[in-house]
């Protein structure tokens, strides 16, 4: 039986002792004193958090979703060096026959559930059932929702979560069979108004695809679909790099949307030196940390959520607390994961180590370092 031991956040809180986990990689249990996150943070010893989740990733180490193959193990292994123990692999708007060999790549991780990398939960589908006025970064080939196109790519590998634009023609309505079916539905990459948000909800739709960016602002008479997220949403994602969303803006759906998360959107030149890279069809350039589209357009990011952690804490002001909650447990219980994203008996041993500094010390996947 694995052991670890250290200032351990559970759900209520530290705990300085010790956790045990049994062979098959859960946590048995977690014995020791409370301690407050000042006495946790002074005491020298290490900090114990949740492994990070996260619910978009489009790549890393140089390699892209789209690329099938293997480069969503490569992208895993990325992931986990920087505390990310599950995550949703991120595909891009395209042609049927390109998702489908993203989705053939990442089958194959998904049936091994290797150990040296996040774990893959299924597939998110940002694309193609976009606005094409809101493409952001994805190439143009973004289309009305098809049931039969659909179901052939639920086929190759387990799709969790969709984004699609409610306003376009026959979004709307196929919102309540894909709920049905147990897909979580985000809102993104729309020109949709406040009303179609609210419909969209009301219908079953549960988040909304990177708060602020791709979708109609908030104004005063005109709501939009940020109006919304934060006049209605339990969950929606956040990319909180600081180049996506101004903090003031971050500190705004901090305090209207309860279960914010976070994600990194990250792309393929994510750990990698500033260049040229590939972000499905598209050449993308990383540069001055962040990385955009020849004219300038953000696309995706390089952050990886050990950082998400420490600027919630650093920039923003939050406690471990709630900043874990945000990198960790709330995206698991978006997800219906009732067995992720806590430390805590019956759960999986997924976890990382990090100083008084928050830096990254180790990563444990199952109970085991990485």
């Amino acid at each position: 039986m694995e052991s670890i031991s250290g200032n351990i956040l559970t759900p209520s809180g530290f705990v300085q002792g010790s956790m045990g986990c049994t062979p098959e990689g859960r946590i048995a249990h977690i014995e020791g004193v409370p301690v407050s996150e000042a006495q946790a943070r002074e005491s020298g010893l290490p900090l114990v958090l949740p492994g990070f989740i996260d619910l978009h990733v489009h790549g890393g180490g140089g390699r892209d979703i789209m690329q099938g193959g293997d480069a969503a193990r490569r992208i895993c292994q990325v992931h986990a060096e920087h505390g990310t123990t599950a995550l949703l692999a991120t595909t891009m708007t395209a042609p049927l026959a390109d998702i489908a060999q993203a989705l053939q790549g990442i089958q194959d991780v998904c049936r091994d559930m290797p150990r040296d990398g996040a774990h893959i939960l299924g597939v998110h589908l940002e694309g193609p059932y976009i606005n094409e006025d809101k493409l952001g970064a994805q190439p143009a080939f973004a289309r009305p929702l098809a049931a039969p196109e659909l179901q052939q790519l639920s086929q190759l590998a387990p799709i969790r979560l969709i984004t699609l634009a409610p306003e376009v023609p026959g979004n709307m309505h196929l919102i309540d069979a894909l709920c049905a079916q147990g897909m979580r539905v985000q809102i993104g990459h729309t020109s949709g108004t406040y009303e179609d948000g609210v419909q969209a909800l009301a219908r079953g739709a549960s988040g909304f695809t990177h708060l602020f960016n791709a979708m109609t602002g908030l104004h005063h008479r005109a709501p939009g679909m940020v109006g919304a997220a934060l006049a209605h949403a339990q969950y929606a994602e956040i990319i909180p790099d600081l180049i996506h969303v101004h903090p003031g803006a971050i500190r705004v759906a901090l305090r209207a949307v309860p279960c914010l998360y976070c994600v990194s959107d990250s792309t393929a030149a994510t750990g990698m030196p500033d260049g040229p890279y590939q972000l499905g069809q598209h050449t993308v350039y990383k540069c001055m940390g962040g990385v955009r589209l020849e004219d300038g357009t953000l696309a995706g990011s390089t952050l990886t959520l050990d950082q998400a952690l420490r600027n919630l804490v650093d920039s923003l002001g939050l406690g471990i607390l709630e900043a874990s909650q945000r990198v960790s447990t709330h995206a698991a219980d978006f997800m219906g994961l009732t067995d992720r994203g806590r430390l805590q008996p019956g759960a999986w041993a997924d976890m990382v180590v990090l100083n008084r500094d928050l830096a990254l010390q180790s990563v444990h996947l199952l109970g085991r370092p990485l």
